[in-house]
C-alpha cells in the first residue's frame, strides 16, 4: 500500500508549465491531500513557475530522470499534444496515476494505447475536460436535455491570437489543428447532450498563414450527424488574422425551445484569446416555443445568471479534486475514458474531411 493511501499526500510530478501546467501546479500547492514532487519541462519556464509558488521544488529538464529520480504517486501531464501518449505511458509503467491534459493523445491509436496501459497498471487516468467541472456548463447541458429531440447544436471558439498566445498556437499546429485541439471539448459536450451515436462527420478548413506547418490550417468547421436526428457544428480559428465578431457562439436548439450561453463580457472586444473568457458563461438564456391559439409565445424567455461561477483557477482545482478523488475512491473511469477516445475520433474523422474534401463515416 502506498503512503497516500493511509492519509499522505498524493505525490504528483508535474510536466509542462504553460497556462494549463502553471494552473494545475497551483491546484496542487494549495490544495489539501497533494504534494508537488518535481516539475519538468525544457525551457525556463520551471525556473519562472517554482518562483511563483514560493520556490523549493526539485526542478528537471528531463522527463524520464524526473520520473526515476521522484518517484511520484501521480503525473500531471499539460505538454504538447505530440507528447502526451508516450509521456502517459511511460507513467502508468512507472506505477503513476495520471491527469493529463485533453487531448488525451495525438491520434486515436495513441489515445486507445493510453486507455489500455491505464487498464494493464490498475492506475487512473483522468483527462482535463475542463467543461465537465463546470457547474453552469453542467446546466447548459442538462438544460439542453429538456428541448426535445432532435437537437441542433451551434458552437464556435475563434481566437484572434497576437505575442504570447500565437506564439502557444502554431506551436499547437505543429500537431494538431484547431478544431481537433480546441473541438475535443465541444464534441464532448455534444455527446452529452444527445447521448446519442454520432454516425457521420463533414468539415471544412483553410490555411490562412504560411507561418503554420504545411499541410495544417488555422481556420476549420465541423459538423456532426447523429443517429437520433441530432446535428452539431463546431467553428475554431486562430491567428492574427480571425475576426472577433461572433467569436463565441454557444447555442442549441429543440423542438420546446432553445438554450444559448450569453457571455455579454466574455464575448467583448479583445477577449477571443483570453483563456480565462472561454470559460465564462455570466448568464443561460431558456426560450420557450409554445404558441397559443394566436401563435404567439404562452412564456416569455427566462435567464438563468451566473454571477458566482468559478474562475479559471478554480476549475482547474475542481479538476484536481475530482482526480484526487479517482484515486482515493477508486472511481470507474471507464465511461471517462471511453468518452475522451470518442470525442477525439469523432475530431480526427473531421480533419480528414477537411483533408479530403469528403464525408467521413463514423460507422
Amino acid at each position: 500500500m502506498s503512503s497516500f493511501e493511509n492519509g499522505s499526500p498524493l505525490r504528483v510530478l508535474v510536466v509542462g508549465c504553460g497556462n494549463m501546467g502553471a494552473s494545475h501546479a497551483f491546484a496542487y500547492h494549495s490544495l489539501d491531500g497533494f504534494e508537488i514532487c518535481g516539475i519538468v519541462s525544457t525551457g525556463k519556464s520551471k525556473e519562472v513557475l517554482n518562483e511563483k509558488l514560493g520556490g523549493g521544488y526539485a526542478l528537471f529538464s528531463d522527463y524520464e530522470t524526473a520520473l526515476k529520480e521522484t518517484k511520484p504517486d501521480a503525473v500531471c501531464i499539460s505538454t504538447y499534444p505530440d507528447t502526451h501518449e508516450d509521456f502517459a505511458v511511460k507513467a502508468l509503467e512507472h506505477g503513476a496515476h495520471v491527469f493529463i491534459e485533453k487531448p488525451l493523445a495525438d491520434t486515436v491509436a495513441g489515445a486507445k494505447r493510453v486507455v489500455e496501459a491505464a487498464k494493464t497498471a490498475g492506475k487512473k487516468v483522468v483527462v482535463g475536460y475542463i467543461l465537465r467541472v463546470h457547474p453552469s456548463w453542467e446546466r447548459f447541458v442538462a438544460e439542453a436535455q429538456n428541448l426535445g429531440k432532435p437537437l441542433v447544436m451551434r458552437m464556435n471558439l475563434n481566437q484572434q491570437s497576437h505575442g504570447y498566445m500565437w506564439g502557444v498556437h502554431r506551436n499547437l499546429m505543429k500537431s494538431l489543428s484547431p478544431i481537433v485541439d480546441c473541438g475535443v471539448h465541444y464534441i464532448d459536450v455534444m455527446c452529452q447532450m444527445t447521448r446519442s451515436k454520432p454516425l457521420r462527420v463533414n468539415a471544412i478548413g483553410a490555411r490562412l498563414t504560411e507561418d503554420i506547418p504545411a499541410g495544417n490550417y488555422n481556420y476549420g468547421q465541423l459538423q456532426i450527424w447523429f443517429e437520433d436526428g441530432s446535428v452539431g457544428w463546431y467553428e475554431a480559428g486562430w491567428g492574427p488574422m480571425i475576426s472577433e465578431t461572433a467569436f463565441f457562439v454557444k447555442d442549441v436548439i429543440g423542438p420546446k425551445g432553445s438554450v444559448s450561453i450569453v457571455a455579454k463580457d466574455a464575448g467583448g472586444s479583445g477577449k477571443s484569446s483570453s483563456v480565462e473568457a472561454h470559460t465564462k458563461t455570466e448568464s443561460i438564456r431558456v426560450h420557450h416555443a409554445d404558441l397559443n391559439d394566436q401563435d404567439e409565445f404562452v412564456k416569455e424567455d427566462s435567464w438563468i445568471n451566473l454571477e458566482d461561477e468559478p474562475d479559471h483557477q478554480e476549475l482547474c482545482n475542481r479538476e484536481q479534486r475530482y482526480f484526487l478523488k479517482a484515486v482515493r475512491e477508486d472511481l470507474d473511469l471507464t465511461d471517462h475514458l471511453q468518452d475522451a477516445v470518442t470525442s477525439l475520433q469523432i475530431a480526427f474523422a473531421c480533419d480528414e474531411s477537411v483533408k479530403t474534401g469528403r464525408t467521413v463515416d463514423l460507422v
